[in-house]
């Protein structure tokens, strides 16, 4: 934590938590907020304090990815904790949720406080974890639930692979209600979707190509959903794809079942039309669905269906992705463009609001994960800033932070960008070209 202080002058803050939309300074002292204050009314000299001209800029609550892979252990040549964390840093993540998919998955203890004690060694973003549901994700045997949240996990799942036994997912509902704790769900139905690598679709059909139905998320969404109705636990649905599935999970809401729901940039920028021939950096699960499923997408973050924006962030180096569409992992990067789509292609297409941007990608991860002093920027929280230019126009192009370069999004261009990322009152990131 920075015992130094830091001024944020002229900037326009924006912090749905306090309905701030509007210039202000803010000042960080030992890595928290200490005051919010009109424009110019402190000077830095006076409080010994470094000074960040935000003129132009917003100033927003760190971001917060709640569903990153960080690949360690066992991945090391597709992501390493720290590579990650750079990457985070580069697309103004603050604070990200790291899945357990590892090998070994986290589903020990052992391995939990290994991964921790890692983490604390790089200086910033703030790295939590979410442990497996079940031991070694085969989806059998529960894994330790409450040493692992007494540990510090802040969530369950067995991303990257669904819970296909209906009574081993209600056992882990009814578990992590005992515990005050949630279920990340992938939800996907094997037995439909079969590995397939795209969207059942006119555009698989035209490249030769077999297609997984959207059949294959909504059947598990509608098992989940009753469970969770069942049992009265908390079910978060992790990367929603498919227009029935936003209905689905909007009507859950309106019968006050405990869901909450996120989607990642590529399901609400691109579709199944979008995949050049069979680049396997269009390869992801779920797979890019139709353009009204894109649409139903945008809906949900618009009118709160769906909570968060995460990337699910699933880095592969480059020998396995050119195994091809039909050999090459799923999965594509997205820490570093996660901003820039969200503002490009929601916030100035005016499908969200800047406030409603800051609720998907900041406020409602952190309120869904429990982080009390995070997604806000009220004094005393703590203090980490994404500042963000809105009008820099860039293309995004590699190298990239990550180790790995699957990006769908390579030549896209984009309107705005991060400026800085401030984590614990210190400025840890700056874009090149910026003061």
């Amino acid at each position: 934590m920075s015992s130094k202080r830091l001024l944020i002058i002229r900037g326009r803050l924006i912090d749905p938590s306090q309905r701030l939309d509007e210039k202000r300074d803010i000042l960080l002292e030992n890595g928290r907020v200490k005051s919010i204050l009109k424009p110019d009314s402190l000077k830095a000299k006076t409080i010994d304090a470094e000074t960040f001209n935000a003129q132009g800029l917003w100033v927003l609550p760190g971001l917060i990815d709640m569903h990153v892979h960080f690949r360690e252990p066992g991945g090391e040549d597709d992501e390493t904790l720290e590579t990650g964390a750079l990457s985070a840093l580069k697309g103004g993540v603050t604070t990200v949720l790291a899945m357990p998919n590892t090998h070994p998955p986290l589903d020990s203890v052992k391995i939990l406080n290994w991964l921790q004690n890692k983490s604390e060694k790089i200086k910033a973003p703030n790295v939590f974890f979410a442990a497996a549901i079940t031991k070694r994700l085969e989806g059998r045997v529960l894994s330790d639930f409450k040493r692992l949240k007494d540990g510090g996990v802040l969530a369950f799942t067995d991303d990257g692979r669904p819970v296909m036994d209906s009574a081993i997912m209600r056992r882990a509902l009814e578990k992590s209600r005992e515990i005050g704790a949630f279920i990340i769900s992938h939800c996907e139905d094997l037995n439909l979707s079969l590995g397939r690598p795209l969207n059942e679709g006119l555009p698989a059909f035209k490249k030769g190509i077999p297609g997984a139905p959207w059949a294959s998320e909504t059947s598990m969404v509608s098992r989940d959903l009753i469970l969770a109705e069942l049992t009265g636990s908390h079910v978060h649905i992790a990367h929603v794809s498919a227009a029935a599935s936003v209905e689905m999970i909007r009507q859950a809401k309106k019968r006050g079942i405990a869901v909450t729901a996120e989607a990642a940039p590529h399901h609400f920028v691109l579709s199944e039309e979008d995949i050049p021939g069979k680049d396997p950096n269009f390869k992801m699960n779920p797979p890019l669905r139709a353009v009204q499923d894109v649409l139903a997408v945008q809906e949900g973050l618009q009118d709160g269906t769906l909570d968060a924006i995460a990337t699910d962030h699933a880095p592969h180096q480059k020998s396995k992705k050119a195994k091809g569409i039909l050999g090459a992992p799923f999965g594509v990067i997205g820490l570093e463009t996660s901003l820039g789509l969200a503002l490009t292609h929601l916030v100035h297409k005016k499908i969200l609001s800047p406030t409603r941007l800051v609720e998907r990608m900041s406020l409602r991860p952190a309120q869904i994960l429990g982080l009390r002093n995070k997604g806000t920027l009220k004094i005393g929280s703590d203090g980490d800033i994404t500042l963000v230019d809105p009008r820099r126009k860039w293309t995004v192009q590699p190298p990239f932070a990550s180790k790995s370069s699957n990006c769908p999004f390579i030549g896209m261009e984009l309107k705005g960008r991060v400026h800085s990322t401030i984590v614990a009152g210190e400025i840890v990131f700056r874009a090149q070209g910026n003061a």
